[in-house]
């Protein structure tokens, strides 16, 4: 056959190739130009993640030329059982064949190896044997532990012009993120950069290196840590068959996991439908690979098998329905101002505690879980200061930096709880280091939600994990008020001062 090609190939000035199963049969035949040949979409092949794909690729060089960097990449992004390329000789006659493979570990700096160069009537002899001894390396590198077996297993990727210790504290907070959705981290890549390419996110040679680390890793999933167009999800899934999600589809995933209410289920929904409405312009395995998985949960499961008119339907339906669940919440909230009891709200980072302190102020048991956005439905309880004053403390959702603008408005309903509050009580997580960037993200999402001008009461929380006089030093800074939500006995000044701005809001 090899004769055959390179005579064809010399009589039509192009490269030929052809992509071989691993029972020696040719399932594509590759016809390119003088300088390379374009390998087609190769979904339709069965493959598993962390293992190679069961085709090896020969083609023809006519010029004489070794492997070049696009055959090497071809051979990694497409996770080929060889590469090799047959140099034809100005006869037309073929003269030897050159491979390369992908080893588990890099060799003197590369990621591959070079074959030595045989006649191409040998290129079967051991082939099998080669590759087997090859995917059970591959195998023995990327060992899942049972308890991972069913769980998504995830490289997290930021491509930012932020500083390195800024962007390494952003991934901090991405990966708090994903073990929230029981997701395993098995590695994280940040890339700065001067300026972000809009079109493509990842420079060719970094994506080789994270595609290279899933192989070894046997990871299904990226992550990123920046939102990403339809144009980037492209460039990255033109090159990989691993499921492709940014920060804003897993949260919206963490969502649809913990909404308990018909109202917030309705809600992620909604936010889900939206975020995916611009998407569907560029229908491509992009998107068909978030079936089955991360991002497809709730109504991700049909999203992709319905048209954009029936997303905007839905969407109407769904705006009618949070409508009647507003003015049923407006009923409500007018009962009990009937009632005339002042309402607190808390509000926070998501994790900063509000629900443990709203457990151990009302002596409650909301579900209480050390992730982000373990809480998402709002719950009241009714709370007695001394002296017979009563009042409605509500949990609410929690905040975070870059709060997809989906979710805030799909959430609307929910936030507009907050406009009837009297006094807001924010919780802040001391011990954590990040913790002045988290009060600025809550104060400017009070500035956009028009809450600025509410009361509004700081509590540091978490005091037990700080020195006293770094405690001491931030209760004046920040003009709070020191609490540890687990013991009751730091709670008395917080219930004082709360008290005294009630009584001087109601009278």
């Amino acid at each position: 056959m090899a004769r055959e090609i390179c005579s064809l190939s010399v009589e039509l000035g192009r490269q030929i190739g052809v992509l071989i199963d691993r029972s020696g049969r040719v399932i594509h035949v590759i016809v390119g130009d003088n300088k390379s040949i374009l390998i087609p979409q190769l979904s339709q092949v069965r493959s598993s993640t962390g293992r190679l794909k069961g085709l090896r690729c020969v083609h023809t060089h006519l010029k004489g030329e070794d492997l070049t960097q696009d055959d090497l990449m071809d051979l990694l992004f497409l996770r080929l059982d060889l590469m090799a390329i047959i140099k034809v000789r100005k006869d037309g006659l073929p003269e030897n064949l050159y491979a390369a493979h992908l080893v588990p570990r890099p060799v003197d700096g590369q990621d591959w190896v070079f074959l030595p160069p045989v006649p191409p009537t040998r290129q079967d002899q051991d082939i099998r044997h080669l590759i087997t001894a090859l995917e059970d390396e591959f195998s023995r590198t990327s060992q899942t532990k049972k308890v991972d077996r069913n769980r998504d297993r995830a490289l997290l990727v930021s491509v930012t012009t932020s500083t390195k210790k800024r962007a390494g504290e952003s991934m901090d907070e991405l990966a708090e993120l994903v073990r929230s959705d029981d997701i395993v981290v098995l590695d994280t890549f940040i890339q700065r950069r001067d300026r972000i390419n809009h079109k493509f996110i990842l420079g060719k040679g970094k994506l080789g290196e994270i595609m290279l680390t899933a192989l070894r890793l046997n990871a299904n999933l990226l992550i990123f840590d920046q939102e990403l167009n339809p144009s980037q999800v492209s460039s990255i899934t033109d090159h990989t068959e691993i499921r492709v999600i940014d920060r804003t589809q897993l949260i919206l995933d963490i969502f649809a996991r913990r909404a308990l209410s018909r109202e917030g289920k309705l809600q992620i929904e909604m936010a889900q439908l939206k975020y995916l409405l611009p998407r569907l312009g560029r229908r491509d395995d992009a998107l068909s690979r978030l079936t089955g998985g991360i991002g497809a949960r709730g109504p991700g499961e049909t999203k992709l098998e319905i048209d954009r008119r029936r997303i905007n339907d839905r969407l109407s339906g769904l705006a009618k329905k949070l409508k009647k669940v507003s003015r049923e919440r407006q009923q409500r909230r007018s009962r009990r101002r009937k009632k005339n009891l002042p309402v607190i709200s808390l509000i926070g980072y998501t994790n900063a505690g509000k629900s443990t302190f709203l457990n151990t102020l009302t002596h409650s048991k909301i579900l209480v879980e050390d992730k982000l956005f373990a809480t998402l439905d709002p719950t009241s309880r009714r709370l007695r200061f001394p002296e017979d004053v009563e009042v409605i403390i509500t949990d609410t959702v929690g905040f975070i930096r870059d709060l997809p603008p989906e979710l805030l408005q799909a959430f609307k309903a929910t936030l507009e709880e907050l406009h009837e509050a009297d006094i807001l009580v924010h919780v802040i997580d001391v011990s954590n280091n990040r913790f002045p960037e988290q009060v600025r993200v809550v104060d400017q999402i009070l500035r956009n939600l028009h809450l600025e001008t509410l009361p509004c009461l700081r509590v540091l929380n978490k005091i037990d994990c700080i020195p006293p006089e770094y405690l001491l030093e931030q209760a004046a800074l920040y003009q709070a008020i020191p609490v540890c939500a687990l013991d009751s006995m730091t709670f008395d000044p917080f219930l004082q001062q709360a008290r005294q701005l009630v009584l001087k809001k109601w009278n």
